[in-house]
């Protein structure tokens, strides 16, 4: 069936240009106005469920602020700029500044040392942990959302990323082969800390990639079934086939041209919330 046409800004992946005809925008769902069975309906059909303005915007921008504040004596910013702009200094090095949880060292300069050391760190911060990923209006929606209720439990692993342009970004994944000795019925949160364009750099989503992340945990598991190993060894087999980062391939464009689908993509703002089901590349 073929799908109505976007004059997309040229994008780019790991592996070069994304293909404009195997390039989607992802559905935006209004969390006041659309029915709770809706929203529900909508991420098991999709994999995500994309909500604008579900967070305070003031709140989020906070957040942003406060953690270009505390990476702002790597010199990673602008000088001429405001840190809550995150406007990236282009005289220094982008290489002593790794994308966190893309699998990169950094340079091992007292810069890139440093910066990794703050970037891990706010991690434990008051305004991340608590203010941010535990926000009332996050776990308010997730305990309805779920029916949870009082029940729900926000996990402390989670991941602030960062990125500049030009350094790799995060490879091909989906959830649950960082999650695989817990329960799949875990719900991911991404959260973009601030605005972001379309040819931002945020989040994207493979269409239908929930089902192709559960065919893939199921052909592995039937087939370690076949050869007799315990759901132990299978689990601990499985993470060992992936590459040595956890990620399915850095290769975006390829694999979307492998499995002939397309890559969804959106801009994004401060407030914004993406749900994502474990299975969901």
């Amino acid at each position: 069936m073929p799908h109505p046409e976007t004059d997309f800004p040229d994008l780019y992946v790991n592996d070069g240009q994304l293909d404009p005809q195997r390039t989607g925008l992802l559905e935006a769902t209004c969390p006041r106005t659309t029915p709770m069975a809706e929203m529900r309906h909508r991420l098991e059909r999709d994999g995500y469920l994309y909500l604008k303005g579900l967070l305070p915007r003031a709140d989020v921008l906070e957040a942003r602020r406060k953690y270009f504040e505390m990476l702002a004596p790597t010199g990673i910013l602008d000088p001429r700029t405001s840190p809550i702009e995150g406007i990236f200094d282009r005289s220094q090095d982008a290489t002593d500044y790794p994308g966190f949880g893309t699998g990169r060292r950094g340079t091992g300069t007292t810069t890139s040392d440093t910066f990794m050391m703050l970037a891990l760190r706010a991690h434990a911060e008051d305004w991340y942990r608590n203010d941010l990923c535990k926000h009332p209006a996050l776990i308010a929606f997730v305990e309805d959302f779920t029916g949870w209720g009082k029940s729900t439990w926000a996990l402390e692993r989670t991941i602030l990323r960062n990125n500049l342009p030009g350094n790799p970004a995060t490879g091909v994944h989906y959830d649950y082969i960082f999650l695989r000795h817990g329960e799949d019925s875990v719900l991911t949160a991404w959260v973009p800390v601030g605005d972001i364009a379309l040819n931002g750099g945020g989040l994207i989503y493979l269409e239908n990639g929930h089902v192709l992340g559960r065919a893939t945990e199921g052909q592995f598991t039937s087939k370690a079934q076949a050869a007799g190993l315990s759901e132990e060894e299978a689990k601990t087999a499985f993470n060992q086939n992936m590459m040595s980062n956890g990620m399915l391939s850095q290769d975006p464009r390829h694999f979307g041209e492998e499995h002939q689908r397309r890559w969804l993509v959106s801009a994004y703002e401060a407030g914004d919330v993406v749900f994502h089901d474990s299975y969901m590349v």
